[in-house]
């Protein structure tokens, strides 16, 4: 033990040698130079000083450029990064700086780092062979988390919790006195509390009791729990929500332009209960068209830094589980008081604009209404008005739906890309457990209501830059898109070539026109999901940001998010700030909008990585009933230890690891998205056909394991 904690002494201390040799340059000390900046006067320490100089010296971290002086062999010898865990315990650290290479940390010197940890990393002087970038694991500046999802195993003694998330590699003990009332066999959330130095294990305690493995309910909270989303409101917040009054007062009425004798309506899915977002409709007496976007008006009843705000900041967002809606507002609010429900006068911000036969807008108008909805479509009940030419509404549903065809078509010319991939959706009993498959098809009700949706989003966008520009530029809350990497997208376009797709990379319309052309011809083909994946994989991830960036995918130059505040807090902020501008009030604070702006990015993530985890889970349910069934199916994916098949006729993946396909060994090609056999050269490329059968499903972990059916 005294060895191990001499070790990290003189690790502290290379540390701040190095730090020394940083701040001054990198010029040439001695190693009493180096105590005396250090203030280290005594014998002992500047003899360990040089100890460590001579060491470092040989290991190639420092060079001595004249007798008895040192220094750096080349700056940069400590980096922060972000702990990237691998199957076999060991790491990757992505550095902070984007320019630097990735550093590899073997499992006995990641000192207790867990996956998505910021760390501070020693790196090791490069060598000749072997791996470029090396090194160990100082100082772990902040963990990403201390909670984790997984199963209590207890006995009397002892127990402990073994963790679902994949790259968590240690088991952590709880004592017995922190169970919480947990069974053996039991799914729980349990905290970290401690992890002594030397212990190879973390110390826990649970802190919530879940329920059984496999139900449903304890499943999807288990999902819910590990993404951070908290499974109940405060009362506090409750409490807020209840004391808000349905109804809508006379004196709120007077200061709005009123559009309750105006025919109006919303077209929502036919399971909704939230409804965001209704369309109202007039003939005008010059033959143009006034369509009216009116948006629930959530910032007149969520004020700023009430528990309802601070609460619905934190969320960022709804969450949408196979099964369930987690929402961001109470449901008071958001299936009540807010929702914009038929036969009520409702309250809204909204976007109205007068439209000609062609679409072009003559005249655009932002604002506060009140609202009287007359209906609520299902999309259904909306198609089968656009498909049969009759029913409620035929006539302004039909010229809606004409005038949005024509704003779909000017987009497309304009450059923006049509990504279409498949929704899968289950059909469940009332247990929750998945009895079927089937794919949701997105038809012009769906098209329409989108249609008008951009165009509410994009003018508030536009009439906010445009309003801001010189002197006195305005803060506002932007949804950027950035346009795609081309190494990326380059890489797509020879995959895609390999299906006779052409991809035109000249300029930026091109790639989008020939983007499209291919959407359109894949249609209805095996490959469809399988490119439009790989497509939307190419592309960058769009985010929140009060930069006026443009929006690369829909050819915007300006676009926000204005169209859905009960279910994402952007589209709060975006409300907020409309309404002052409109009012002539000041500029708002940037640094506090553009850090709202991030955290609402990142929820948006989790948020859409826990409905992937829930479909995960029903699929791996579903094929659990067909353990040896065989099924024809797309590869979809290929990595070093195995390829991703995805089911054709349920959109259900699995994997096919290397070490069960025995007719010959296999080994990944990256560059062209294939594995191959190394004595018979076969090859499986992403995209081929191939029969499988279901070998084994491992529900914890959601996933599906399959053998290849061979010729």
């Amino acid at each position: 033990m005294a060895k191990n904690k001499n070790s990290q002494v003189k690790l502290v201390l290379t540390q701040l040698i190095t730090d020394i040799f940083e701040k001054n340059k990198n010029i040439a000390l001695n190693h009493k130079q180096v105590a005396a900046k250090l203030n280290l006067t005594d014998g002992a320490s500047a003899e360990t000083i040089l100890e460590i100089l001579v060491e470092q010296t040989e290991k190639g971290i420092f060079i001595r450029p004249e007798r008895g002086k040192f220094r750096l062999k080349e700056l940069k010898t400590f980096v922060t990064g972000t702990v990237d865990m691998t199957a076999d315990g060991s790491a990757f650290i992505v550095p902070d700086d984007e320019f630097e290479k990735d550093i590899y940390i073997a499992p006995r010197k990641l000192r207790n780092a867990l996956n998505g940890d910021k760390v501070k990393v020693y790196v090791f002087a490069k060598k000749t062979s072997g791996r470029k970038n090396e090194g160990e694991v100082v100082e772990i500046i902040s963990r990403v988390k201390t909670d984790f999802i997984g199963v209590a195993k207890v006995s009397e003694r002892f127990a402990f919790v073994i963790a679902d998330d994949r790259k968590m590699h240690q088991d952590i003990f709880v004592p017995l006195s922190d169970l919480n009332g947990a069974k053996n066999g039991q799914k729980v959330q349990v905290a970290i509390t401690d992890w002594p130095e030397g212990a190879k294990n973390p110390i826990g305690k649970i802190i919530n009791v879940l329920g059984t493995q496999g139900e449903n309910d304890t499943e999807m909270n288990a999902i819910l729990a590990q993404y951070g989303f908290p499974l109940s409101f405060p009362a506090e917040v409750e409490k807020e929500a209840n004391a808000i009054p349905e109804n809508v007062s006379e004196a709120e009425i007077k200061g709005r332009k009123d559009f309750r004798d105006t025919v109006t309506f919303t077209i929502d899915p036919a399971d909704a209960k939230d409804f965001d977002d209704a369309i109202s409709f007039k003939k005008l007496a010059n033959g143009n068209y006034e369509i009216g976007v009116h948006i629930a008006d959530v910032s007149h009843y969520v004020k700023p830094n009430s528990a309802l705000d601070k609460e619905a900041y934190e969320r960022a967002t709804s969450v949408y589980l196979v099964d369930r809606v987690i929402p961001m507002l109470p449901e008071r609010l958001s299936n009540g008081v807010c929702s914009l429900r038929p036969n009520e006068d409702k309250l809204c911000f909204a976007a109205v604009f007068e439209l000609d036969e062609e679409a072009n807008i003559l005249n655009q108008w932002f604002g506060r209404t009140v609202i009287h909805s007359d209906r609520r479509f299902s999309y259904e009940e909306a198609q089968e008005v656009i498909e049969t030419k009759q029913g409620d509404f035929a006539e302004e549903i039909l010229k809606l739906n004409e005038l949005a065809y024509i704003l779909r078509d000017r987009k497309f010319k304009n450059g923006a890309i049509s990504f279409e991939s498949t929704e899968v959706k289950f059909k469940l009993d009332e247990r929750g457990k998945p009895t079927g498959v089937y794919i949701k098809e997105r038809k012009d009700a769906h098209k329409l209501i989108e249609d008008y949706m951009l165009l509410a989003n994009k003018k508030v966008a536009e009439f906010i830059a445009k309003k801001g520009n010189g002197k006195n530029k305005y803060t506002f809350v932007y949804r950027s898109h950035d346009s795609p990497n081309l190494e990326n997208l380059n890489n797509f376009a020879t995959f895609a070539s390999r299906f006779g797709y052409k991809i035109n990379m000249k300029t930026d319309k091109d790639i989008a026109k020939s983007l499209n052309y291919l959407m359109l011809d894949v249609e209805g083909k095996k490959e469809q999901n399988m490119l439009t994946q790989l497509a939307i994989r190419s592309m960058a991830k769009a985010i929140y940001t009060t930069k006026k960036t443009s929006h690369y995918g829909l050819a915007f130059d300006h676009y926000t998010h204005f169209t859905s505040p009960i279910r994402r807090y952007p589209d709060v902020m975006v409300h907020r700030l409309l309404a002052i501008y409109l009012d002539g009030g000041k500029s708002a604070n940037i640094d506090e909008y553009e850090n709202a702006s991030s955290h609402s990015s990142a929820m948006e993530k989790r948020a859409a990585d826990a409905e992937r985890a829930s479909i995960k889970y029903k699929q791996a349910e579903y094929l659990e009933e067909n353990i040896g069934s065989i099924y024809t199916g797309i590869i979809s994916g290929v990595t070093e230890w195995g390829m991703y098949v995805e089911i054709s006729e349920n959109k259900c993946e699995g994997m096919v690891r290397l070490r069960d396909i025995t007719d010959d060994f296999y080994v990944l090609d990256e560059k062209n998205y294939c594995i191959v056999g190394q004595r018979k050269h076969k090859k499986y490329q992403l995209g081929d056909e191939v029969q499988i059968k279901v070998k084994k499903v491992d529900l914890s972990k959601r996933q599906i394991d399959f053998t290849l059916i061979q010729d």
